[in-house]
């Protein structure tokens, strides 16, 4: 058969775009020796029986083991397990140091915490060309509700479930959550207040209210702007800042008024500064306590999907990270 005339690099490039899920392969070496491999070659093959296939570079050191061990195991990893897909994709290094394992079946190492988890039989080794593909056959298999890692284009990605097109949803709860409104201002809206909850208790110890809060948050990621400029910044608030609630902030020494190049700035002072990384440090609590109950996985999901809902709603509002050009463009786009 004639090889192929494009490049090798590219033709890669072009594979890596079909988003895999990440698996780490253990089985044990001919002197007992974990071994443990990262892969997201795994694919099903057949449900009866029930058989998985998976596939490994004809140079990995690891191929002996593999070929000689017809036991091994597959690890569909959690979004919690990027740190040890890493791990076991390096050479060179104690992969399994620290871990706490399980013995799977012919007591070859089973990882914890992962979406799903295969006990295999070597079916049939084939050869694929630069590679070597394992067949096997599932003898056993558990699985949790954590998210799975996702690989797309080099870069590791986050998975969500999402319903298809035209698909009737059950009108039964889900079953992480009681609320049946499902208007999406309502859910977002409701998810904010429920967050900020305990700020507001910090918000009092500053005699600070939530449009202030704003005020200095904008203030201490852009300092010396005018009345004009912060009222462009918190607009998405609905609220308007006026000249009163900037005294009321000037009196407690969080701001100061100057006068730069013929216009009046506000400047955020060491205690509005103090009150400001006080406001992050709780907030940063908040978003660790909701990691711990929903996985960083689906916080860094969220993050993921709000950012795009903000871009989709949009009005041409100054981002507060870009610069004055990167503002102005937007502004005259929208």
């Amino acid at each position: 058969m004639a090889k192929a005339s494009f490049d090798p690099q590219e033709f890669r490039s072009a594979l890596s775009t079909f988003t895999t899920g990440v698996t780490i392969i253990t089985t044990r070496a001919e002197n007992g020796d974990p071994v443990g491999i990262t892969a997201n070659s795994f694919n099903s093959v057949s449900l009866n029986p029930p058989m998985v296939l998976w596939s490994l570079d004809k140079s990995a050191m690891s191929l002996s083991s593999f070929t000689n061990n017809k036991h091994w195991n597959v690890h569909i990893l959690s979004t919690e397990q990027e740190a040890l897909s890493g791990r076991f994709a390096s050479r060179g290094e104690d992969k399994f140091k620290g871990l706490d394992l399980e013995a799977g079946m012919n007591n070859i190492p089973l990882l914890r915490n992962c979406t799903a988890r295969f006990n295999c039989r070597t079916a049939f080794i084939y050869e694929g060309g630069d590679h070597m593909i394992f067949v096997g056959e599932v003898l056993g298999f558990d699985k949790s509700e954590l998210p799975p890692l996702a690989f797309q284009s080099g870069l590791y990605a986050l998975a969500a479930r999402k319903p298809r097109e035209g698909v009737q949803l059950s009108a039964a709860p889900t079953p992480e959550c009681s609320y049946t409104e499902d208007l999406l201002g309502y859910l977002a809206g409701r998810a904010h207040f429920q967050m900020v909850a305990t700020l507001q208790n910090v918000l009092k110890t500053q005699q600070l209210n939530e449009q202030q809060f704003f005020i200095l948050s904008v203030l201490s990621i852009q300092d010396s702007l005018t009345l004009e400029e912060i009222n462009q910044f918190v607009e998405y608030t609905g609220g308007k800042v006026s000249t009163t609630e900037m005294t009321a902030l000037q009196a407690q020494d969080y701001v100061v008024l100057v006068q730069k190049n013929g216009d009046s700035r506000y400047i955020l002072t060491a205690n509005g500064r103090d009150a400001s990384l006080k406001q992050i440090a709780v907030a940063k609590s908040v978003e660790e306590q909701i990691a711990k109950q929903i996985g960083h996985g689906d916080v860094e999901a969220l993050k993921i999907l709000f950012k795009r809902l903000i871009k989709a709603t949009d009005l041409g509002l100054p981002d507060l990270w870009a610069t004055k050009e990167e503002n102005n463009a937007k502004k005259t786009a929208s």
